[in-house]
């Protein structure tokens, strides 16, 4: 044992619909040394991910839930404190996973050296950690869009979203940017979206059609829900769907009442042959990864991509932001900063 002290957050219970306050467990325990190659290490940002809600469920899902009483997981920044071994010495700083706590002692093999000359740190953590990758993996695998097609994007503002309309128009793409308030809209009109979208606006099928008059070639879906509802009249034949997530219904305790819309979703699909694909980021790491750190990397250096950071000071304060994120308060990519 060490003489430090470790605070961290665990599940307390597990959420039904909206999580609250009470559903995290905060405490403190002793800080162990690390074993033969494992390192202890300092979290210095925290990352939040709408994915964190699916693991606080039973659901069967592409990881495994957590447990209640478990620290809730999260990627990580992390300064090494104490090292088992020999590729990192104390002052290193890595990406981790280390979750929500003040320390953590992880395995030398699942940590990545960052240098922090190059970048902000924190953006190990968005643009050019695991949401600028799913952005960039998702829209050139398997959405590929070509020059002069329409790419729409739900969430665009967020860590993902944003990624996706810049790296399209690099494409030469036109973009459709759809968020929720007027601050988000008018973010992404400084980002330079052809066409920019307010969900919470009126009749949104009718702005996602006048934004589209010659259909939608890639939709990359971060949402689903009522956006969704609007953009599938306006796909074009051989349209491309990368799906990504669903946080319409990420706090959802029942299906959602009206008409089974399966029959309608199937048409389209065989009528307009289009591709709706269901992806992962970890499937495309070892065929991509490398070009997204040099592509992504000199895209932020030059200005071509931006990036915008929601940053909370301290780990106690967790909760109340991830809670804010699923509600869609968070602007850009959300971060624990822990002191």
């Amino acid at each position: 044992m060490t003489s430090l002290t470790n605070h961290r957050i665990r599940l307390g219970s597990r959420p039904h619909g909206e999580p609250r306050p009470e559903d995290f467990h905060h405490d403190s325990a002793h800080v162990g040394s690390p074993d033969s190659g494992q390192v202890l290490l300092r979290t210095k940002y925290l990352s939040l991910d709408p994915y964190v809600r699916g693991m606080m469920s039973t659901a069967k899902s592409y990881v495994t839930p957590l447990e209640v009483g478990d620290v809730i997981v999260g990627g990580t920044v992390s300064e090494v404190v104490e090292s088992a071994a020999d590729d990192f010495k104390p002052g290193d700083v890595v990406l981790s996973f280390g979750g929500w706590q003040q320390y953590s002692v992880e395995p030398a093999t699942r940590l990545r050296k960052l240098e922090p000359q190059a970048a902000p740190l924190s953006t190990a953590l968005g643009v050019l950690g695991m949401p600028g990758f799913t952005a960039y993996a998702g829209l050139l695998a398997i959405g590929q869009p070509q020059p002069g097609e329409t790419v729409a994007v739900a969430a665009a503002t967020g860590p993902v979203g944003s990624a996706v309309g810049q790296i399209a128009k690099l494409k030469g793409a036109r973009t459709i940017g759809i968020a929720g308030g007027q601050r988000k809209v008018e973010h992404l009109q400084e980002l330079g979206f052809d066409e920019v979208i307010d969900h919470r606006g009126p009749d949104l099928d009718a702005q996602v059609k006048e934004a589209s008059p010659e259909g939608i070639d890639v939709y990359f879906e971060n949402v689903g829900g009522q956006v969704w509802d609007a953009v599938l009249p306006q796909l074009n034949e051989f349209a491309r769907v990368p799906v990504c997530g669903l946080a319409a219904n990420y706090n959802a305790t029942a299906l959602p009442e009206g008409p089974d819309k399966t029959p309608q979703l199937m048409r389209a699909v065989l009528t307009r042959s289009l591709l709706l694909r269901g992806f992962i980021q970890r499937e495309f790491v070892d065929s991509m990864f490398s070009d997204f750190l040099t592509d992504m990397g000199q895209w932020v250096a030059s200005g071509d991509v931006v990036y915008t950071e929601d940053i909370t000071e301290g780990l106690e304060r967790a909760p109340e932001a991830f809670i804010g994120m699923l509600r869609g308060e968070n602007f850009g990519k959300t971060i624990i900063r822990i002191s």
